[in-house]
Order: structure tokens, then sequence, then C-alpha cells
């Protein structure tokens, strides 16, 4: 596969070898991304410190809505000024508590070798999670069952620049509403040994995720270690719910990472501006932030958004705007101003199907992200339809685009640049250098070479089939799937897992509409 020339091997044995290496697939995750490249700013200093100042002008005077009791109590302990659900947040309360959250850190996977670092310069690729319908393997759409989840999941582990099994990649809709997440929880686990995420869609579910991940890691190594990630999604504009903020504890009183995510549609949840835009979500992303410092000091935790625009012919969310990679480079300068990670969204698309629309926008905003230094970056394969549904064919493309966006973002590599440049009065004017022996040695790993997009002439193409990305890929996903291998999971750990799973059933009620009580 495409990601064999990232990773260097042995290249003992000569001609043999070399064609062995070139059709072999390697499975190996690549290390977290330590991107090499500078990031692009759009905003100086003194427009960082202008949406500073207008969000905590609107933290202080306007104020947001904890619609949660015991969010209440507790801003009103850590000193905020609070009537009713409105939380007034003084500035110097803010930058004391959002002082104190890591600049960066470290995920620990199941298998120690997938352990990757978060913040700063260092980032990952997160699969796309949430859609309820699939594209599935004859690029049909319809609902998916817990058995296309594992499929995802499996397709996860195998493909090396994700760095995630991520959760509920699908709904399985086989399953009550009330128990998925136990299901989710557990193929994340099983069917890949990267890191995961955890299910937030109630402060029960987060404990339910906490307690699955105590006996995969041990309690007590979940006190000094991350190993999952939360996400809570804020109601722009201002508003954050019992249900969010109820996970958010269960997280974040375990040291596990959250995402404290504004849901923005651009120009209906938030002004028609994009640095108006930027203000208001900046200030909703910082009263979440930090509210996880008043619910334990230190907890590590991510600055987080969803971006989309709002087609004012239709109302409907937008992919791939000039607007959205713009509002994504100045949340990057605003994330690096108070030192902290943050998430973004990746390899976005609004198309039906996987056609040029889908390719142009994911394209954009996955060079937008890299060049605005995101650390976590989601949704990074299959994402189509607005995230109505997730397709198997985008998902392996994008996870090689992801690959390919990886070595661009390593930047120049110039360990060899002294024997590359010998090369050169070897072969002198007028030759080629296909048959020297640093081409030879290095023709795997010098350029990528991607698996999914063809290259050939057209007669070479039509001879094979004339197939098309989609058909390519998936012929591409069937055959990764036919050679996954699980990650088997220590049994013991196993067995207890699937009894807390069974106990867990036998006491959440099953019909769908107890759930909301639940």
């Amino acid at each position: 596969m495409s990601e064999v020339a990232i990773i260097p091997r042995s290249r003992a044995g000569g001609r043999a070898a070399r064609r062995t290496l070139r059709t072999t697939p390697d499975f190996q995750m690549l290390p977290g991304l330590t991107r090499g490249i500078p990031v692009c700013e759009v905003m100086d200093g003194s427009q960082v410190e202008r949406i500073d100042a207008a969000s905590m002008d609107i933290l202080e005077n306007v104020g947001v809505l904890f619609r949660d009791p015991i969010a209440v109590d507790d801003w009103k302990r850590a000193g905020a000024k609070v009537e009713g659900e409105m939380v007034y947040l003084d500035r110097g309360l803010v930058r004391e508590l959002i002082s104190t959250i890591p600049s960066d850190f470290t995920y620990h996977a199941r298998n120690p070798a997938n352990n990757v670092r978060l913040g700063g310069r260092h980032s990952v690729f997160v699969p796309m999670t949430g859609a309820p319908y699939l594209r599935d393997l004859d690029d049909v759409r319809r609902n998916p069952m817990l058995e296309d989840l594992a499929m995802f999941h499996k397709l996860s582990h195998m493909m090396p620049a994700l760095h995630s099994s991520a959760h509920h990649i699908v709904e399985p809709y086989d399953h009550p509403i009330s128990q998925r997440h136990l299901r989710i929880t557990y193929s994340s686990m099983k069917h890949s040994d990267k890191m995961f995420m955890g299910m937030t869609t109630s402060p029960k579910n987060a404990e339910d995720v906490m307690e699955m991940c105590a006996i995969l890691f041990g309690e007590d190594f979940m006190e000094e270690h991350p190993v999952t990630t939360g996400n809570c999604n804020g109601n722009s504009p201002l508003v954050w719910d019992e249900v969010m903020l109820g996970a958010m504890r269960a997280f974040c009183r375990r040291n596990q990472p959250v995402l404290c995510s504004p849901f923005v549609l651009g120009g209906a949840n938030t002004p028609a501006s994009v640095p108006a835009t930027v203000a208001q979500l900046n200030a909703e992303a910082l009263s979440a932030l930090a509210y996880t410092q008043v619910i334990r000091k230190g907890t590590p935790a991510i600055y987080g958004h969803y971006l989309s625009t709002v087609s004012m012919k239709s109302g409907a969310p937008m992919a791939g705007t000039p607007e959205i990679s713009l509002m994504n480079f100045m949340i990057g300068q605003m994330a690096r101003y108070y030192r902290v990670p943050w998430r973004t969204s990746s390899l976005l698309g609004g198309a039906k199907t996987f056609d040029a629309q889908a390719g142009y926008e994911s394209a954009t905003t996955l060079s937008a992200v890299l060049h605005a230094g995101a650390n976590y970056i989601w949704h990074s394969a299959g994402w189509n339809e607005a995230g109505m549904h997730c397709s198997v064919a985008k998902f392996v493309v994008d996870a090689e685009q992801c690959a390919m966006a990886y070595r661009m973002a390593e930047g120049p590599k110039w360990d060899d640049f002294d024997q590359a440049l010998s090369a050169v009065p070897d072969v002198g004017p007028g030759g080629h250098y296909l048959g020297h022996p640093h081409t030879q040695e290095n023709f795997q790993t010098a350029y990528f070479m991607p698996e999914l997009f063809d290259n050939n002439s057209i007669g070479q193409w039509q001879d094979e089939g004339g197939l098309d990305t989609t058909k390519r890929a998936l012929n591409y996903a069937r055959k990764l799937l036919s050679e996954y291998q699980e990650p088997k999971l220590d049994a013991a750990k196993d067995e207890a897992l699937r009894d807390y799973i069974a106990r867990r059933e036998r006491e959440i009620p099953a019909a769908d509409e107890l759930n909301q009580s639940y």
C-alpha cells in the first residue's frame, strides 16, 4: 500500500527484496505527526488581542448560560458572578483557570507502540464519527449495523495515517439507543489497539465509558495517563447544557481530556462575519475550557469547535468554503495564544456521493487545517453529505490523503542530502537517475506513491478495467478487510469488559423512548 513509502525497511536482498517490499502491505501506524512546516497566521498580534478582548467582554458582560445546577454551584464556589443559570466570567478568573491546562500531553493506547503526543507541533488524524447512514462496500446508502461499525474500526486499525479508531463512526441501528454506547466502546477497544474516543451522549453513558476504560487500562493508570477523548458540544450562541456538562465532569474527574466544542453554523448561530464569529466561538470555548479546570485543576483539555458556514440560499451547512479555512487559521492562533491544544475537523464533504465536489471540499479543508497547525484533526476519513453518511470508498481514500498530508507536513527531509547530491556528477548532463544506486535504494521513500489514484496511461487504465476512484477504493477496502488480523485483547480484560456490558444491558432499559430520562 502507499504508506509503505513512509516507513523505511531493510532493503537487503537486492531486486527480489525490493519487489517484495513494493507489493507487501504495511499496516504499522505512523507515529503521531510532528509538523515541520510553518503555520499560517492571518492575524497580527494586535488582531489576536482584539479577538481576545472581544471574547472577554462577551464573557464578562453578555455571559454564558450554563443550564446545569451542578455547574452553576461549581461556578459560584469558583468566584464567578452567577444570576440564575447565567454565568459572568471575569477575564482574570478565566486566564487563571486556563493557565493550568497542559499545553501538550501523551495519549496512551492499548498497544504502547501506538501512543501519540498531542499539542504544540504534535498532531493526530482521527476518523469521522456520528453518521446515521453509510455507503457500504457496494456503494449503497443504507442504515448501519454493529458489523458495519466493526468494519470501520478494522479499517481504522489498518490505515497507518489514522491514529485512532474513534467511536461511533456509524450508528449501529441493531442495538437500542440507550445501550449502544457500550457496544460502540467495546468495538473501538476490540478491533484496534490504537487510541479511541469515548461516548458523551449522556453523563451516565460517559461514566460507563470511564468504567470500561478502567477495566482496560486500570483506574490508577488513568489517574496519570490520558487514554481516551470525550467531545462536548456547546449550543451556540453561548449555551452549555446539562447533558454535555455532566459528561464533561465524568471525563475530567478521571483526568481524561475532552474537546470543548462550540457548534458553529456561521451566519445562523453566529454573526455573519468571520472575525465576529471567531470572537463568539472563542468565548464559548474559553468558558468550557475554564470549567474543566474548575472540575479538576490540571486535567488535559482541548480547545474545540465544529465549523460550518450556512448557505443563505437554502439554510444548509456548507463545507470547504474560504471562510472555514480563514476561521481555522484564526482559531489556531487563538489556541496558541492561550497555549492549549486545539481540535478541528478535516476532509469534510457535503456531496451526496464520492464525487468531485467531495474531493475539492475535503482537500481544501485538509490543506487549511494542516497549515493552521491543528492538533486533534477529527473527521479525517469518510465524512460526506454533511456528516449524514460515512462512505467506505471515501474513508480509505481520505486515509491515504492523510498519509500524503503527513508526508508534506513533516517538511523536507535532509538526512541524505549529501548522498543524493553526489549522484549529480555520477549522472552528468543528459543522463538519467533511474538506474543510479541511490535511486535504487531510495525510490520507495523519496516520493509518495498513492495507491488509490491512477497515474497510468489511458491504455493501461483501460486494460485494467477503466475503474474510477470509487471502484478502486472499494476493491482496496475489501482487500484490506480480507487481510485484517485482530489485535487480541487480554483474555481476562476481555471477559471483564463483556461481563460489564452484560450487567449494564440488564440494568439499562432497552426501550429507546426511555433513553432520554436515563
